[in-house]
């Protein structure tokens, strides 16, 4: 089997900032696949809070999604968050991270990370619980796309400026491969 290069997008950042919309229009748009945010159903469905090892199985489920759907024959997939909020989210409600997930992260080719600012209103959805923590957790995203030295860029705004950012960050990650070649 001949496996082309995937181009892997994450679409990440803290809680109610429209990521799920976001990579849903991006999909569209792209007329590419899309892995939805696993976190939302398995807790929703879960009928208790949320534990460590609950957060662990999220984690792995993440990353054996990128497994399935890192060779496609060199299409884009684009991620509704991915291993670096669970990272996040591990260190800040447990203080503890699984010591499998920093390797998980490192070896994982994504290609570019598209950072969701906290400036759109707080949607309450019964499952979302840091309104006030949403730039403390965005500068811990920020920090952690540092810390790896990923490829990432900002996306802020509302509506069809974020949307339009987010594109302009694709299509300029596209151009460099073009000159590259």
């Amino acid at each position: 089997m001949i496996c082309y290069k995937t181009i892997n997008i994450v679409v990440t950042g803290p809680e109610s900032v429209g990521k799920s919309t976001l990579t849903s229009q991006l999909s569209r748009f792209y007329n590419c696949q899309m892995v939805e945010e696993h976190a939302r159903s398995y807790i929703t469905n879960l009928g208790r809070h949320y534990t460590f090892d609950d957060v662990e199985n999220i984690a792995r489920h993440q990353y054996e999604q990128y497994l399935l759907h890192n060779c496609n024959d060199g299409r884009m997939v684009i991620y509704d968050t991915y291993l670096l909020v669970t990272k996040v989210w591990f260190f800040h409600v447990y203080q503890s991270v699984p010591q499998w997930l920093d390797t998980a992260i490192r070896e994982s080719n994504i290609d570019l990370f598209l950072l969701c600012k906290p400036d759109l209103p707080w949607v309450d959805d019964g499952i979302r619980e840091n309104e006030t923590l949403r730039d403390y957790l965005f500068e811990l995203y920020l920090a952690e796309l540092k810390h790896y030295q990923f490829n990432y860029k900002i996306v802020e705004g509302e509506g069809e400026e974020r949307l339009s950012q987010a594109k302009a960050h694709i299509n300029n990650y596209f151009n460099t491969l073009i000159q590259v070649v």
